[in-house]
């Protein structure tokens, strides 16, 4: 039998350590060094333009009222958002897998189309829809009698709004992964719990939510934060409208850096989001109960 150099399995992910250093790692760090800073684009043009201003960004973005608003708009995105699309895509995932129909099958790829498509496609087809004139949803209201919505024109609505269609586009993936830890469950638990006498609702609490208890985990980290993340969606359709009731961070970080050319300050941001996504995943990790083996 051949042996192996020490250093051989470091020849195999040594790439991959490459390009996440390149690409991932170093971007972190220069973002944390200009986050110090007043670089904008005179900056860029002449870095003697920049000076070291310390933490002044910092000080200065947590006495912004447009980011404040901004993490209490984001909260709200996170508290309402992320249940809404962990429990329709398990009970999507339930459905599918446990319907005997054959159009039950169908129903996977009609749940999956919306996170394929483009989410600026999407999101005009719902600016439309959402037309507080010409839109299906009013029009569909005024037949049964009920006033025209201000979808998007009412703050608290419009956030209420934005949550709907990011939902409707994340069921499909995490739907795919919730399918995919079903059917990994064995059936023969099923079998012994139905000769034990446990109906359906017993199946489904004792048997199949436990089993599913890291897709669960999973699903709910990587929804957490790409609710965190929400940018899409407010900038296509309200463009953090209206009086900024629906800008989260990352569009707030968006608009120092892209339109205003504030890198600095946008740096000081986007540290502050990173550093809340560590935290709460650190969290979720902790009360993520330990391993049971059933």
């Amino acid at each position: 039998m051949k042996s192996y150099s020490k250093s051989t399995p470091y020849l195999f992910i040594g790439p991959a350590l490459i390009l996440l250093a390149l690409f991932s790692l170093f971007p972190i760090l220069v973002a944390l060094v200009i986050s110090f800073t007043d670089i904008d684009l005179a900056g860029l043009a002449d870095y003697s333009n920049i000076s070291f201003i310390g933490i002044e960004n910092y000080l200065n973005i947590f006495k912004d009222p447009i980011f404040l608003k901004s993490i209490g708009n984001t909260i709200f995105y996170v508290v309402f958002g992320v249940p809404l699309v962990i429990a329709c895509s398990l009970g999507i995932a339930l459905l599918i897998n446990f319907g005997t129909a054959r159009i039950f099958k169908a129903f996977r790829l009609v749940f999956y189309m919306p996170s394929i498509t483009n989410v600026v496609a999407v999101a005009v087809v719902w600016t439309y829809l959402y037309n507080p004139q010409f839109g299906l949803f009013n029009y569909l209201l005024g037949l049964v009698g009920i006033p025209a919505i201000p979808w998007l024109q009412d703050p608290t609505i419009a956030k209420g709004s934005l949550i709907a269609l990011a939902v409707w586009r994340a069921i499909g993936v995490n739907m795919i992964i919730f399918l995919a830890a079903l059917q990994g469950i064995p059936k023969t638990y099923y079998e012994a719990a139905q000769l034990d006498g446990a109906n359906n609702w017993k199946q489904l609490t004792k048997i199949t939510i436990p089993l599913l208890r890291y897709a669960i985990f999973f699903v709910s980290i990587t929804t957490m934060i790409g609710w965190i993340q929400f940018f899409e969606e407010p900038f296509v359709m309200t463009k953090g409208g209206p009086l900024d009731s629906t800008t989260s961070v990352a569009l707030f970080i968006y608009r120092n850096g892209f339109q205003l050319s504030n890198f600095g300050y946008a740096a000081a941001g986007s540290f502050v989001l990173f550093i809340a996504i560590i935290i709460i995943t650190m969290i979720q990790f902790r009360l993520q109960k330990k391993e049971t083996d059933f």
